[in-house]
Protein backbone atom coordinates (compact mmCIF):
# COMPACT_ATOMS: atom_id res chain seq x y z
CA UNK A 1 0.00 0.00 0.00
CA UNK A 2 1.17 3.51 -0.71
CA UNK A 3 -0.06 5.32 2.39
CA UNK A 4 0.45 9.05 2.05
CA UNK A 5 -1.40 10.27 5.12
CA UNK A 6 -3.06 9.24 8.36
CA UNK A 7 -5.66 11.18 10.30
CA UNK A 8 -5.51 9.54 13.69
CA UNK A 9 -9.03 10.33 14.85
CA UNK A 10 -12.16 11.45 13.05
CA UNK A 11 -15.82 11.61 14.02
CA UNK A 12 -16.88 12.66 10.52
CA UNK A 13 -15.34 10.33 7.93
CA UNK A 14 -17.05 7.10 9.01
CA UNK A 15 -20.68 7.76 9.99
CA UNK A 16 -21.49 6.48 13.46
CA UNK A 17 -17.93 5.46 14.29
CA UNK A 18 -14.82 6.89 15.88
CA UNK A 19 -12.27 6.16 13.18
CA UNK A 20 -8.87 6.78 11.69
CA UNK A 21 -8.61 7.92 8.07
CA UNK A 22 -5.97 6.39 5.83
CA UNK A 23 -5.01 8.31 2.69
CA UNK A 24 -3.64 6.34 -0.27
CA UNK A 25 -1.64 7.84 -3.13
CA UNK A 26 -2.52 7.85 -6.83
CA UNK A 27 -5.78 8.49 -8.66
CA UNK A 28 -7.21 7.65 -12.07
CA UNK A 29 -9.23 10.90 -12.17
CA UNK A 30 -8.00 14.47 -12.45
CA UNK A 31 -10.95 16.43 -11.08
CA UNK A 32 -9.83 20.04 -11.52
CA UNK A 33 -11.30 21.00 -8.12
CA UNK A 34 -9.57 18.16 -6.21
CA UNK A 35 -8.49 19.30 -2.75
CA UNK A 36 -6.06 16.39 -2.37
CA UNK A 37 -4.06 17.19 -5.50
CA UNK A 38 -0.81 16.25 -3.80
CA UNK A 39 -2.07 12.63 -3.69
CA UNK A 40 -3.02 12.30 -7.36
CA UNK A 41 0.19 11.30 -9.10
CA UNK A 42 2.01 8.00 -9.00
CA UNK A 43 4.98 9.93 -7.63
CA UNK A 44 3.14 10.97 -4.45
CA UNK A 45 5.56 10.03 -1.66
CA UNK A 46 4.54 7.45 0.93
CA UNK A 47 4.47 8.79 4.48
CA UNK A 48 3.80 5.55 6.36
CA UNK A 49 4.45 1.86 5.87
CA UNK A 50 1.67 -0.68 6.25
CA UNK A 51 3.33 -1.91 9.43
CA UNK A 52 3.40 1.57 10.96
CA UNK A 53 -0.31 2.07 10.35
CA UNK A 54 -1.18 -1.41 11.59
CA UNK A 55 0.90 -0.87 14.74
CA UNK A 56 -0.95 2.41 15.34
CA UNK A 57 -4.32 0.68 14.92
CA UNK A 58 -3.28 -2.09 17.33
CA UNK A 59 -2.46 0.51 19.98
CA UNK A 60 -5.79 2.31 19.47
CA UNK A 61 -8.02 -0.77 19.75
CA UNK A 62 -10.85 -0.03 22.14
CA UNK A 63 -10.67 3.68 21.32
CA UNK A 64 -11.12 3.57 17.56
CA UNK A 65 -13.87 1.49 15.96
CA UNK A 66 -13.19 1.87 12.27
CA UNK A 67 -10.79 2.76 9.51
CA UNK A 68 -11.82 4.95 6.57
CA UNK A 69 -9.67 4.29 3.52
CA UNK A 70 -9.62 7.17 1.06
CA UNK A 71 -7.28 8.78 -1.44
CA UNK A 72 -6.40 9.41 -4.07
CA UNK A 73 -8.31 6.35 -5.24
CA UNK A 74 -7.83 3.34 -2.95
CA UNK A 75 -8.98 0.72 -5.48
CA UNK A 76 -5.81 1.38 -7.49
CA UNK A 77 -3.70 -0.14 -4.71
CA UNK A 78 -2.74 -3.70 -5.76
CA UNK A 79 -2.51 -4.89 -2.16
CA UNK A 80 -5.65 -3.15 -0.89
CA UNK A 81 -7.43 -6.43 -0.19
CA UNK A 82 -4.54 -7.84 1.83
CA UNK A 83 -4.25 -4.62 3.82
CA UNK A 84 -7.97 -4.56 4.61
CA UNK A 85 -7.82 -8.18 5.77
CA UNK A 86 -5.06 -7.23 8.22
CA UNK A 87 -7.08 -4.27 9.53
CA UNK A 88 -10.19 -6.41 9.89
CA UNK A 89 -8.15 -8.98 11.81
CA UNK A 90 -7.75 -6.22 14.41
CA UNK A 91 -11.58 -6.12 14.62
CA UNK A 92 -11.94 -2.77 12.90
CA UNK A 93 -14.82 -1.92 10.60
CA UNK A 94 -13.88 -0.62 7.16
CA UNK A 95 -15.26 2.30 5.20
CA UNK A 96 -14.09 2.66 1.59
CA UNK A 97 -14.18 5.94 -0.32
CA UNK A 98 -14.14 5.45 -4.09
CA UNK A 99 -14.84 7.16 -7.39
CA UNK A 100 -16.38 3.91 -8.62
CA UNK A 101 -14.16 3.58 -11.67
CA UNK A 102 -12.97 0.06 -10.78
CA UNK A 103 -16.24 -1.80 -10.18
CA UNK A 104 -14.53 -5.18 -10.25
CA UNK A 105 -12.46 -4.24 -7.20
CA UNK A 106 -15.43 -2.72 -5.40
CA UNK A 107 -17.52 -5.84 -6.02
CA UNK A 108 -14.79 -8.23 -4.93
CA UNK A 109 -14.15 -6.44 -1.65
CA UNK A 110 -17.85 -6.22 -0.82
CA UNK A 111 -18.67 -9.78 -1.86
CA UNK A 112 -15.86 -11.06 0.36
CA UNK A 113 -17.33 -9.14 3.29
CA UNK A 114 -14.26 -6.92 3.66
CA UNK A 115 -16.05 -3.57 3.55
CA UNK A 116 -18.74 -2.38 5.95
CA UNK A 117 -19.62 0.93 4.28
CA UNK A 118 -18.93 2.56 0.91
CA UNK A 119 -19.01 6.24 -0.01
CA UNK A 120 -19.00 6.74 -3.78
CA UNK A 121 -18.56 10.09 -5.42
CA UNK A 122 -21.05 11.15 -8.08
CA UNK A 123 -19.08 13.77 -9.95
CA UNK A 124 -21.84 15.15 -12.18
CA UNK A 125 -24.60 14.02 -14.52
CA UNK A 126 -23.55 11.46 -17.12
CA UNK A 127 -23.02 13.92 -19.96
CA UNK A 128 -20.75 16.13 -17.88
CA UNK A 129 -18.82 13.37 -16.12
CA UNK A 130 -15.68 13.35 -18.30
CA UNK A 131 -15.22 17.11 -17.96
CA UNK A 132 -15.81 17.20 -14.21
CA UNK A 133 -13.65 14.11 -13.60
CA UNK A 134 -10.91 15.53 -15.82
CA UNK A 135 -10.71 12.41 -18.02
CA UNK A 136 -11.78 12.91 -21.63
CA UNK A 137 -11.74 9.17 -22.45
CA UNK A 138 -13.79 8.16 -19.42
CA UNK A 139 -15.57 4.81 -19.72
CA UNK A 140 -18.96 5.62 -18.26
CA UNK A 141 -20.01 1.99 -18.09
CA UNK A 142 -17.60 1.58 -15.15
CA UNK A 143 -19.39 4.29 -13.19
CA UNK A 144 -22.79 2.88 -14.08
CA UNK A 145 -21.74 -0.61 -13.00
CA UNK A 146 -20.59 0.62 -9.59
CA UNK A 147 -23.79 2.63 -9.08
CA UNK A 148 -25.99 -0.33 -9.94
CA UNK A 149 -23.96 -2.68 -7.75
CA UNK A 150 -24.32 -0.40 -4.73
CA UNK A 151 -28.01 0.12 -5.42
CA UNK A 152 -28.45 -3.66 -5.27
CA UNK A 153 -27.93 -3.39 -1.51
CA UNK A 154 -24.86 -5.58 -1.18
CA UNK A 155 -23.33 -3.22 1.39
CA UNK A 156 -24.44 -0.07 3.26
CA UNK A 157 -23.48 2.94 1.18
CA UNK A 158 -23.93 6.56 0.33
CA UNK A 159 -23.54 8.67 -2.77
CA UNK A 160 -22.11 12.17 -2.50
CA UNK A 161 -21.31 15.10 -4.75
CA UNK A 162 -18.88 17.94 -4.17
CA UNK A 163 -20.63 20.97 -5.62
CA UNK A 164 -18.57 23.60 -7.46
CA UNK A 165 -20.27 26.77 -8.65
CA UNK A 166 -18.47 26.82 -12.01
CA UNK A 167 -19.06 23.12 -12.73
CA UNK A 168 -22.56 22.34 -11.47
CA UNK A 169 -26.02 23.67 -12.19
CA UNK A 170 -29.61 22.73 -11.46
CA UNK A 171 -29.66 20.74 -14.70
CA UNK A 172 -26.98 18.41 -13.32
CA UNK A 173 -29.09 17.53 -10.31
CA UNK A 174 -32.24 17.13 -12.38
CA UNK A 175 -30.36 14.30 -14.11
CA UNK A 176 -28.45 12.93 -11.11
CA UNK A 177 -31.67 12.38 -9.14
CA UNK A 178 -33.19 9.81 -11.51
CA UNK A 179 -29.78 8.22 -12.08
CA UNK A 180 -29.28 7.35 -8.40
CA UNK A 181 -32.98 6.85 -7.64
CA UNK A 182 -33.55 4.48 -4.74
CA UNK A 183 -30.27 5.23 -2.98
CA UNK A 184 -30.74 5.47 0.79
CA UNK A 185 -28.35 8.39 1.34
CA UNK A 186 -27.10 11.25 -0.78
CA UNK A 187 -24.97 14.14 0.42
CA UNK A 188 -24.01 17.43 -1.16
CA UNK A 189 -20.68 18.83 -0.03
CA UNK A 190 -19.68 22.39 -0.79
CA UNK A 191 -16.37 22.90 -2.58
CA UNK A 192 -13.72 24.44 -0.35
CA UNK A 193 -10.32 25.66 -1.48
CA UNK A 194 -7.86 23.71 0.66
CA UNK A 195 -4.87 25.62 -0.70
CA UNK A 196 -3.73 22.66 -2.80
CA UNK A 197 -6.57 22.52 -5.34
CA UNK A 198 -5.49 21.16 -8.73
CA UNK A 199 -6.87 24.19 -10.59
CA UNK A 200 -7.38 27.14 -8.22
CA UNK A 201 -10.07 28.96 -10.20
CA UNK A 202 -13.16 27.49 -8.57
CA UNK A 203 -15.50 28.87 -5.93
CA UNK A 204 -18.01 27.48 -3.47
CA UNK A 205 -21.78 27.83 -3.71
CA UNK A 206 -24.05 29.78 -1.42
CA UNK A 207 -26.28 27.90 0.98
CA UNK A 208 -29.42 28.92 -1.01
CA UNK A 209 -27.82 27.47 -4.15
CA UNK A 210 -26.99 24.22 -2.40
CA UNK A 211 -30.41 23.87 -0.80
CA UNK A 212 -32.07 24.43 -4.19
CA UNK A 213 -30.02 21.55 -5.63
CA UNK A 214 -30.87 19.43 -2.61
CA UNK A 215 -34.60 19.95 -3.14
CA UNK A 216 -34.25 18.73 -6.74
CA UNK A 217 -32.72 15.41 -5.65
CA UNK A 218 -34.71 14.73 -2.48
CA UNK A 219 -37.69 13.04 -4.18
CA UNK A 220 -35.41 10.36 -5.65
CA UNK A 221 -33.52 9.17 -2.57
CA UNK A 222 -34.29 8.00 0.93
CA UNK A 223 -32.51 10.86 2.62
CA UNK A 224 -30.54 13.80 1.24
CA UNK A 225 -28.76 16.55 3.10
CA UNK A 226 -25.93 19.04 3.01
CA UNK A 227 -22.79 17.77 4.71
CA UNK A 228 -20.48 19.97 6.75
CA UNK A 229 -22.83 22.96 6.60
CA UNK A 230 -25.12 24.42 9.22
CA UNK A 231 -28.37 25.55 7.62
Amino acid sequence: MKICGLQKTTLLDFPGHVAATIFTGGCNFRCPFCHNSDLLGSDAPAAFTDEEVLDFLKKRKGILEGAAITGGEPTLQPDLEDFIQKVRALEYQIKLDTNGYRPEVLKRLCEKGLVDYVAMDIKACEERYPAVAGVSSLQMENIRESIEFLKSGAVPYEFRTTVVRELHSAEDFQKIGPWIAGAPLYFLQNFSDSGSVLNPIYTSCTIPELTSYLEIVKPFVGHAELRGIDY
